[in-house]
Formats: C-alpha cells, structure tokens, sequence
C-alpha cells in the first residue's frame, strides 16, 4: 500500500491536535512487512509432503496406474532367480522416484499456497506474529529515540500491515502510572479500520484516543516542547 503526502499530513495533524492536551509524545510508525514468514510456510510444506502421500492409501491409491509399482505385486510369483532380483531392484527404485516425485509436487503446491498474505497469516500462529511484531516494535521504539524525551513520555503506535496487527508501546514513567490494558480501545480502532483497508483512518482514531488517556495523567505544562517531529514514519 503506497501513503500519500495527504495521508502523512493528515496523521501528522492528529498528532499534533492529540498533543495539545498532553505533554505526552505520540509517534506513528507503519511496516508493510514484518517478517515474510518463510520457516512456517517451509514447515508447513514439508508436514503436507510427509503426510498427505500416506492419505492417498485409504483413498483405494494402490500404485497400479504406474507400471513399476503393478509389476512388483507380482513379483513373487516369478520366483527368485536372478534375473528377478535385478527387476526387484528397478521396480523398487522406480516405486520410491515415485513417492519422491509425489512429495516434491506436494511440497511445491502447499509452499506456494501459503506464500499468498492472506493465507501466510492464517496459516501463522498468532504468538509468532506476536512476537514478531513485538520485536520491530520495539526496535522502532528506540531506533526514533521515543526512549530518549526529558520526562519519558513517549508513546509509539506502530501497525504491521501484513500482519492486520497493532502494538502501543509507551515509555518508562508513562508505563508506571498507566495500566497497558488501556491502550486496548486505540489498538481496536486502528485494527478494526486496517481489516476495511483504511489504515489512515484507523490510525487517526487511535491517535485521539491516546491523547485523550495520556491528557488524563500526563496533561499539558507551560515548558513544553515538542521533542519528536509529528510525522508519519513507514518501512
């Protein structure tokens, strides 16, 4: 999703009108891709791969329509001279090329279904999101200073797009005197408009309802100053 100069201006402006009941600092950070998910779509190919060949055996798969595979039914009828070892051999040979050829074309389909976003984050356990999310977030949280303002007041609501996830993270004398379950109704609006494909809307919403809680134990002083440019960051 590309954000345009209006979409910037229009989440700077919120932060900047949140801010002005507040002597809090919110920042804004967007990621359209956290993590692209590859080891689960990997695990998830290779269980397909081992597991479902063995389901086409309850399904009446007898091996018959591949030619190597029928004539080793009727091996032992041939005897066992010497020639037929031989032959024992290639339709061995040929039964496992085979299952391999089976587990390589499954393996193939199932990673590249789950390589579709919607069904990679289906398919992906919510507490590997969580944790991955949690991380960028909070490499974001210090990599734009939010740790770094005169009163520790930072706020960051950082949105993974791929992800339809949102993390709030808020500062040292913020998170003492603030219950985290709080920021639940900011994180709820801006997921709610991220599932309509309005991320701007969302975070629009969100951003006012931070304000509104940080104006309650964090209102605004005379010294103020604005100590993180009210912008919108995307990566």
């Amino acid at each position: 999703m590309q954000f345009t100069e209006q979409d910037h201006a229009r989440v700077a402006s919120a932060i900047a009108e949140a801010e002005t009941r507040t002597s809090g600092e919110i920042f804004c950070v967007v990621a359209r891709e956290v993590s692209g998910y590859h080891a689960v779509s990997l695990g998830w190919a290779a269980a397909a791969a081992l597991i479902l060949p063995l389901a086409l055996i309850p399904l009446g798969f007898d091996g018959s329509g591949i030619p190597s595979l029928h004539s080793l039914a009727h091996l032992g009828a041939q005897g066992w001279q010497a020639e037929q070892a031989q032959t024992t051999g290639q339709a061995i040979s040929h039964a496992l090329a085979a299952y391999g050829l089976i587990q390589a074309v499954i393996f193939g389909a199932v990673y590249g279904l789950t390589r579709i976003p919607t069904i990679t984050r289906f398919v992906t356990p919510r507490s590997v999101r969580r944790t991955r999310v949690r991380k960028i977030a909070l490499q974001q949280f210090l990599a734009h200073g939010l740790h770094t303002t005169q009163n520790r007041t930072g706020v960051l609501i950082f949105t993974a797009l791929s992800d339809h996830w949102v993390e709030v993270i808020a500062d040292q004398s913020i998170h003492q005197r603030v219950d985290p379950d709080v920021w639940g109704d900011a994180v709820a609006a801006l997921i709610y408009e991220l599932k309509k494909d309005q991320p701007v809307e969302g975070m629009e919403k969100a951003i006012a309802i931070c304000g509104d809680l940080l104006a309650k134990e964090f209102p605004p002083c005379p010294q103020d100053r604005n100590e993180l440019p009210d912008r919108l960051v995307v990566i």
